[in-house]
């Protein structure tokens, strides 16, 4: 760590130590970029390795030769472990609820449609069904009328029968409705793939922000270091400790102190805890609108459970047509006296009949897949992993720390002069 952290070796075996450090480091670091840009981010492995390989070389050149670039580099560790560990986690936990949340809301909403597609076939087929009803009481009352006729002496009685012409072909109504299906199940296969598509596009882009945002923050905290004395300067260190003790003010660093913590104690500072809460509340935030997915997903299931039961449940609606007929046929006195005619009144015969018909909504041979149940262990590993998240805001702390302890090592020099300007302030203020 002396060799790794000195600003120039003193001999040629310090280079070499040097070297194989950094050959070690980038043989690692190449190893698992390959690893991430093949497995996660989903590249080809020609393209991940010409990646990982190039990244690898320009890393070894930049850490053998540039001693900010081996700190900054240091520090990135501690912080790959808090913040950009969260939004790792934080990004699992969006391809869980994608991965596994979506495509179980969309298999029932399917379930939901193929219900509706069967009471639709079925009452359309019942209803094309009952129009026979029409045609066999128009037959049958067209006799009746025939016999009436028949029954008074005239010479060319009309024909009494009515003719319907019925469509009892439902073969374009099926296909009609089957190309509806077809089209609904190809919307939603085409929303599938756009959500899954959009989740892999976006996960390449927080993958690539995240990465120069991680060096981007430990870049500014190693400028901030080396440019503002006061910045992250509030710890009780042994080089504060040993330099009070030097000047007989040991009393300076004895006594409770608000703004004064310890590096390896676990006191938090004002401005530390309330980070971290406006951290934890925009976790809090993801977690909510993780959760509504989640409400989604059961509502989903509810309704599509629902739906089948209730499907199932649909009673047959009778349906009953009744035809009543009653005439009678009045001659005028005069033609009766003109013409030699039977009476006056004619009664005919009447006619009262029933027809009946059932509407049928569902049938078992409807083609229906059984909803999706939610999967708890989704919920269970979505919760576990907040728990870790909540976990990681307040070690990011205690790495910033570690963040500051390895700038110190860096530039030793530097941290004795932000040693001596809290130890001044502390004396000022006493």
């Amino acid at each position: 760590w002396s060799v790794y952290s000195k600003p120039v070796p003193a001999n040629g075996r310090e280079v070499w130590t040097l070297f194989l450090q950094c050959s070690c480091v980038t043989a690692v670091i190449g190893g698992l970029f390959y690893n991430w840009m093949f497995a996660s981010l989903e590249y080809s492995w020609r393209l991940s390795i010409a990646m990982a390989v190039s990244f690898s070389l320009l890393l070894l050149l930049t850490l053998f030769l540039v001693h900010p670039a081996r700190c900054v580099f240091s520090m990135i560790m501690p912080t790959l472990g808090t913040k950009q560990g969260r939004k790792l986690l934080l990004s699992t936990c969006i391809m869980i609820v994608v991965v596994n949340v979506t495509p179980n809301i969309i298999s029932n909403i399917k379930t939901i449609l193929q219900v509706i597609k069967c009471i639709c076939k079925n009452s359309s087929e019942s209803f094309l069904n009952s129009t026979a009803l029409l045609e066999t009481a128009s037959w049958e009352f067209g006799d009746a009328i025939q016999e009436n006729l028949h029954s008074i002496n005239i010479d060319k009685p009309m024909n009494g029968h009515f003719r319907f012409s019925l469509l009892k072909n439902s073969s374009l109504i099926y296909q009609q409705m089957h190309l509806a299906g077809e089209k609904i199940g190809k919307d939603f296969l085409a929303v599938e793939v756009l959500v899954k598509d959009s989740v892999r596009v976006g996960n390449k882009l927080v993958a690539g922000l995240s990465m120069l945002y991680l060096c981007f923050e430990s870049t500014w905290y190693l400028k901030n270091y080396l440019t503002n004395l006061r910045f992250d300067n509030f710890y009780i260190t042994k080089k504060l400790e040993s330099l009070a003790e030097d000047r007989k003010a040991a009393h300076l660093l004895a006594g409770p102190s608000k703004n004064l913590i310890r590096p390896t104690g676990l006191k938090l500072s004002r401005e530390e805890v309330m980070l971290c809460l406006v951290q934890a509340m925009l976790l809090t935030v993801a977690l909510m609108l993780m959760l509504v997915v989640v409400a989604m997903d059961h509502f989903a299931f509810s309704v599509a459970d629902t739906a089948v039961r209730k499907a199932a449940q649909f009673s047959v609606v009778p349906v009953t047509l009744s035809i009543k007929y009653s005439a009678e046929i009045r001659i005028l006195p005069f033609l009766s006296e003109l013409l030699p005619l039977p009476d006056e009144e004619l009664p005919l015969q009447d006619f009262e009949r029933s027809y009946h018909h059932y509407l049928t909504f569902s049938s078992a041979h409807c083609r229906i897949s059984p909803p999706t149940p939610p999967s708890p262990s989704v919920l269970l590993v979505m919760g576990l992993l907040f728990c870790i998240l909540y976990v990681a805001v307040f070690l990011e702390t205690y790495a910033r720390r570690l963040c500051r302890k390895i700038a110190g090592c860096f530039f030793e020099s530097w941290e004795e002069k932000r040693v001596l300007y809290l130890y001044k302030k502390l004396s000022r203020k006493h």
